[in-house]
């Protein structure tokens, strides 16, 4: 199997927005602020595990999930661009959706989903595996799961480095980013359709 570069990079650049580890960061610290060193790391590792099942699942059954459903590429890729829209914008923004439950004893639900395994990540997966086939998007999620798991591994280090306005800033870039390659996933899925 001869890998193409410029797919995995789409690929791998397109979830790396999506999944926005930096964004993930603040989060995963807020959830951890408690916790001793060894537990925030132990939720990385599940919380990493987690979200490597679900993708995963979709990379391999995401299409015939929409044929058993009756649900067009073109329809997914326009509500998927469109659920995109909405996050990077958020992002952008800096809007925060409320959430007052308390995830004081296991934060593996808010982590491993809606935050890295989202709505956002399982669309681009089903969209990528569309375009590329499953090999290109299964190395691309990997690599970038990779990158999430030790950017919650070592949470507490990368903070003191580049501190919150650091990670704020990075995520805000992520935000703009993330609507562009949404209107780009619209835009695209018109011209398909014509």
């Amino acid at each position: 199997m001869i890998l193409d570069f410029d797919a995995f990079m789409h690929a791998f650049v397109t979830l790396l927005v999506i999944m926005d580890p930096f964004g993930g960061l603040p989060v995963f610290m807020t959830l951890t602020k408690d916790y001793s060193e060894e537990r925030a790391k132990r939720s990385s590792h599940r919380a990493a595990r987690v979200s490597l099942v679900l993708l995963t699942i979709f990379v391999f059954i995401g299409e015939g999930v929409l044929e058993f459903f009756g649900i067009s590429l073109f329809s997914f890729q326009v509500g998927g661009g469109l659920i995109l829209l909405l996050l990077g914008l958020l992002y952008v923004l800096n809007i925060t959706l409320g959430d007052d439950k308390d995830y004081s004893r296991d934060i593996v639900i808010p982590m491993a989903t809606p935050l890295i395994a989202g709505p956002g990540a399982i669309t681009a997966i089903i969209l990528l595996v569309a375009q590329y086939g499953t090999w290109v998007p299964l190395l691309a999620m990997l690599l970038n799961l990779a990158i999430f798991w030790a950017a919650m591994y070592y949470a507490r280090y990368i903070k003191k480095f580049i501190g919150e306005q650091g990670l704020e800033i990075m995520s805000r870039i992520m935000g703009l980013l993330l609507v562009a390659l949404a209107i780009e996933m619209i835009h695209s899925a018109w011209i398909n359709l014509l």
